[in-house]
């Protein structure tokens, strides 16, 4: 143990593997990929530069190429291993006939918008232009390919293959991705994700046991008080246990500002065939103080034994996410800012950090390639020493989650999935690492300690201030009264039937869809304000009108129901969504 400890000091990686394998032990550590894909809704809501073209852009630069990569790599007999995060409402638009042949001319426009570039670039004389027009337009023509005839257009059913495979593990997700801490009834904490537990369950074949909490936005158990009543309302992990969801994820700061709370003690068989603690025992004062480690999962207190939490790793995150240091900040990588005047494409490299638009020198994607492959490598090294040194100072096994927007790839970062696709090989075949998803790394490595967390999120400040501020405070009290309205219709209709059910389902639809955390975001950032504004004002318009109807003693007429099925065409996902799960659930005890 010393000359390992020796070797982590002097920063030698190389020596830790040969005296791991030398004295034949096990892995230092895990580590597991966390991809978080949502976009909001936005099927039949608008095109360019807003709208259902944000699901296009994610299918063809971020969502294919990925489903690609991790295609090559099983038929490379690599043995991969990650956890992919997709929105429920994400996924339920990556699965609708009517965007996918939306998709297949939107990528057709860009083949044929390429082709034109070839022709202008080559009149003018700009030969280098034209070789990355080529460049472009063989790659979205091979993308449009890799949707129609390697995946048979059925993105759910590439990854549910995956999963099934035990390669892949799919996070769920709060149905529309509602920022749930500030949401005010129980009913709608409950209605966000079971709805999105079931949504999943039923689009990739297995329930899931994984979940991204919308913005990484926590909140322990508080109490509130309404009409002079003061209940307990629980933490979110209570709500997370009823749906049999066992790990979530957090940034950095919430588990290392948390306060651990108790010790495991003994272990039963979990649900999942995991070993999972029984209730905790009391610890001294000085453990009390004892801060959080991104390297380990803890048990959460409000639900200890049930479900745990899994920290951001700092420095795999400002590896990438950083804008001084990160990868995709590279001088060799495309330029995502920089569109041809004419036809919208990226020819052009960030060539330097102070480099004005215009100066930009043209792209170079062998050059990209490499320095994709270098970055890989480099990486793959940063896990093994994180790993390598926290077991070397500790003696225990130490877990990093590397948590990231799966849009940062491909997108947003067009070399990307390919930077992912080396990491994922490279690691795959360590000595030191052993490469897993989120909810292997609870069962087979469980917590043996529950930690108290305060409220939290991954936006600015680490706070709420994102989703509540004065630019966005005039959203939330018209959610809470529809929260509350919603609560009424099904005391009103406990059993509703036929068309009044059809009526109540979709009522609950423009709820989930008013609440999506997209909104007060968008206003707040200043991305698509007046956009996001109109799509806020227009699900609460027909939540309201759909309310009304529900509340009519004599239900709808001819005209009502006309207009409940204009409403069913324009927003139909989660066909399994059942009003009745918004009933009022404030104060009560879960079960779990």
């Amino acid at each position: 143990m010393a000359r390992i400890r020796q070797a982590a000091h002097n920063g030698c990686i190389t020596e830790l593997r040969s005296l791991s394998v030398e004295m034949s032990m096990p892995k230092l550590g895990a580590f597991t990929f966390v991809l978080h894909s949502h976009l909001p809704y936005a099927r039949l809501a608008g095109m360019w530069p807003h709208g259902e073209e944000w699901v296009h852009e994610g299918l063809a630069e971020t969502y294919l190429p990925l489903l690609s990569a991790l295609d090559d790599l099983t038929r490379d007999g690599v043995d991969w291993h990650l956890t992919l995060g997709i929105t429920p409402i994400l996924a339920a638009q990556l699965g609708d006939p009517l965007i996918a042949d939306h998709f297949i001319a939107y990528m057709g426009d860009r083949v044929k918008w390429a082709d034109e570039d070839i022709s202008r670039f080559r009149a003018e004389g700009a030969d280098d232009l034209a070789h990355l027009a080529e460049h472009e337009r063989d790659w979205h023509a091979a993308t449009l390919a890799t949707f129609r005839d390697r995946f048979g257009g059925d993105i759910l059913g590439a990854f549910r293959t995956m999963q099934e495979a035990g390669n892949l593990e799919i996070a769920t997700s709060a149905a529309t991705h509602g920022f749930l801490p500030l949401l005010s009834r129980d009913s709608s904490i409950h209605g966000q994700l079971h709805t999105g537990a079931k949504a999943s369950a039923a689009m990739f074949g297995t329930a899931p046991k994984a979940v991204w909490l919308p913005e990484c936005a926590y909140r322990p158990a508080v109490t509130s008080t309404a009409d002079g009543v003061t209940v307990r309302r629980p933490g979110i992990e209570r709500f997370l246990a009823a749906e049999g969801l066992e790990v979530f994820f957090s940034e950095t700061h919430t588990v290392e500002g948390g306060h651990q709370s108790g010790k495991a003690s003994g272990k039963i068989l979990g649900p999942y065939g995991g070993t999972h603690p029984l209730p905790v025992t009391p610890v001294e004062h000085e453990e009390l103080e004892a801060r959080g480690s991104t390297f380990r999962p803890y048990w959460v207190g409000d639900a200890p034994g049930q479900v745990a939490v899994l920290a951001r790793n700092p420095r795999t995150g400002q590896q990438v996410w950083s804008a001084s240091f990160g990868y995709p900040g590279e001088f060799a990588y495309r330029e995502f800012h920089k569109k041809d005047a004419v036809s919208g494409m990226r020819y052009w490299r960030i060539g330097g950090r102070e480099l004005d638009m215009g100066d930009k020198p043209l792209y170079d994607p062998a050059r990209a390639a490499e320095q994709a492959r270098n970055h890989a490598a480099h990486f793959t090294h940063l896990v093994e020493d994180e790993l390598g040194r926290h077991h070397a100072y500790t003696g225990e096994f130490g877990v990093i989650s590397a948590a990231y927007d799966t849009e940062l790839f491909g997108h947003w970062w067009f070399e990307g999935v390919d930077w992912l696709k080396e990491v994922l090989r490279r690691l795959a075949t360590s000595d030191t690492v052993e490469l897993t998803t989120a909810s292997r790394i609870v069962e087979q490595h469980p917590p043996d300690r529950v930690l108290k967390l305060e409220k939290s999120s991954w936006g600015n400040n680490g706070d709420f201030s994102t989703w509540s501020n004065p630019e966005v405070d005039w959203m939330w009290p018209l959610i809470h009264q529809a929260e509350s309205r919603m609560e009424g219709l099904v005391e009103r209709h406990p059993n509703a039937s036929g068309n009044l059910k059809r009526l109540l389902n979709q009522t609950a639809r423009e709820l989930l869809l008013l609440q999506s955390s997209d909104w007060p975001f968008l206003v707040t950032t200043g991305q698509a304000k007046e956009y996001a504004v109109e799509r806020f004002t227009g699900h609460l318009e027909r939540f309201n009108r759909l309310a009304e109807l529900g509340e009519q003693p004599s239900g709808m007429d001819p005209s009502g129901l006309g207009y409940l099925s204009e409403i069913e065409h324009l927003d139909n996902p989660f066909p399994l969504i059942d009003y009745r799960d918004w009933a009022n659930r404030q104060g009560q005890d879960l079960g779990v």
